[in-house]
């Protein structure tokens, strides 16, 4: 279930805004999720079907968008999230229909 109704004690969490298919959604994400935990909430917050291809992007510091595909890019993603002590990780989310 996506936690992005839970609005509880989240301040040691990472806030993530995900934008996907025009609709924005708030989550919070631990600090130290993995990477299929993380695959896992963005499908259950896009609604992506189980065998949907998607990719997820965050936006960095000078707005570049960096792919998130294995588990050293999101622990990358979130380093610099607290090294520039973001308020939120912004991830885009791209589902791929072939």
């Amino acid at each position: 279930m996506p936690t992005q109704l839970v609005q509880d004690n989240h301040a040691n969490d990472v806030r993530v805004k995900t934008v996907y298919s025009g609709d924005v959604m708030i989550t919070y994400i631990k600090h130290n999720i993995t990477l299929e935990e993380f695959t896992q909430e963005m499908i259950a917050i896009c609604r992506f079907l189980p065998d949907q291809v998607f990719t997820m992007k965050w936006v960095d510091e000078e707005g570049d968008p960096c792919t998130i595909s294995t588990q050293l890019e999101l622990d990358e993603a979130l380093r610099l999230y607290e090294l520039n002590r973001d308020s939120e990780l912004t991830v885009h989310g791209k589902c791929y229909y072939y």
